[in-house]
């Protein structure tokens, strides 16, 4: 269907088209140089030692919990209002997730409280994910973690080029995981980023990225390796150079395009407050400075939120729900201990992603709020 405002859309101009096509040129498509230049200035935005681009922000999560030393009978505390990947990240580990809920329906991240009451002695690590490019309660979730001496993974898919207290999110914690994916502030097609200031786990994701192997193709290419040994049971997770070619330029793009989603959702909140004060618009008030991913709005209780997404569909406004809970689907709660965060499925029930993206003008957000205005009149 051709929509009248899409959910997100593409800052794609010459730029990327001359960027895909010198790699053309250069006859090396496979992971070389345009990666090492993606990844060192990917490090040097956010101001990081280490940072590995990766196939896509599944693979880095992967990778995190591997770099963390996550095993069978560890136990990771985790969000369930987020994507599947976060959780099935810990999984592939053989660690197990469990689900904290969220701090209410105005701050939809992950609440330090629910996680401090889940801590137990099987509790290897915490894994945050930044709601909507929106700043967890990091000082809290790191007492917690210093008191329990526990890892924390950053899933900062939602949050490239947020801030909290003048540090990049992704790069707080032990290991931090970004998203390239299509719908993301900047976007590869699908790609991902993973970071930290660890030396150790830095050594440990460069192997993990590509076979275990001590040297890469592009080494061996250049001369400065004539073989290689494979040291751990590796993964092949590595980036193209085409997709990283595509990074370099949209990461240029990177905080214009934010400062205009966050000038977009500042004009959203107003209008919601003028013209639906009945919808909760969650993160009006928040810590830092937001990569404002998502603009999430919760219909009030009672209020079928498929009605109201099926009338915007009607008026060519394309919406979203972010997320169904991960403790819900069927492949998590198959086991009869089902998790209870009454938060996290109140939220999820009412929540609807409004579109969000820099091409969007005024009138555009005005069209948006005055027809869910239509939308609740006629429910």
């Amino acid at each position: 269907m051709s929509w009248k405002i899409p959910l997100a859309d593409l800052d794609f101009g010459p730029e990327e088209s001359a960027a895909v096509q010198n790699v053309l040129q250069s006859r090396w498509l496979t992971m070389g140089e345009v990666t090492q230049e993606f990844e060192a200035k990917f490090a040097q935005m956010n101001q990081v030692k280490h940072a590995f681009a990766v196939t896509n922000g599944t693979a880095a999560l992967h990778l995190a919990c591997l770099a963390v030393d996550l095993r069978q009978g560890d136990e990771v505390i985790v969000p369930s209002l987020t994507f599947v990947a976060t959780a099935n990240a810990i999984r592939y580990t053989g660690a197990t997730p469990v689900f904290a809920d969220i701090v209410s329906q105005y701050d939809l991240n992950i609440s330090p409280a629910s996680i401090e009451s889940l801590v137990n002695e099987r509790t290897k690590a915490i894994m945050v994910m930044h709601y909507g490019g929106y700043a967890c309660d990091m000082p809290s979730i790191f007492s917690i973690a210093q008191r329990y001496h526990l890892k924390v993974i950053e899933d900062a898919a939602h949050a490239n080029g947020s801030e909290l207290n003048g540090r990049k999110l992704g790069c707080l914690g032990d290991v931090g995981c970004y998203s390239f994916f299509s719908n993301k502030n900047m976007t590869t097609g699908e790609g991902g980023m993973i970071v930290t200031d660890n030396d150790e786990a830095a050594a440990k994701i460069r192997l993990m990225r590509s076979h275990g192997m001590t040297t890469l193709t592009w080494d061996r290419h250049r001369g400065h390796a004539s073989g290689y040994d494979v040291v751990e049971l590796g993964y092949n997770y590595r980036i193209d150079e085409i997709r990283a070619s595509l990074g370099l330029v949209q990461l240029g793009k990177l905080y214009k395009n934010n400062e205009r989603r966050r000038q977009l959702t500042q004009l959203y909140q107003s209008l919601c407050v003028e013209l639906v004060p009945e919808v909760t618009v969650p993160f009006v008030d928040y810590r830092g400075i937001s990569a404002a991913h998502l603009l999430p709005i919760l219909v009030p209780n009672g209020v079928d939120r498929v009605k109201i997404t099926e009338y915007l569909k009607q008026q060519g406004i394309q919406t979203s729900n972010h997320y169904p809970p991960i403790h819900q689907f069927s492949i998590y709660n198959n086991k009869g201990n089902v998790a209870r965060l009454p938060i996290t499925e109140n939220a999820a029930n009412r929540e609807v992603t409004l579109p969000l993206y820099p091409a969007m003008i005024g009138e555009d957000v005005v069209t948006v709020v005055k027809s869910i205005q239509e939308a609740l009149r006629k429910i």
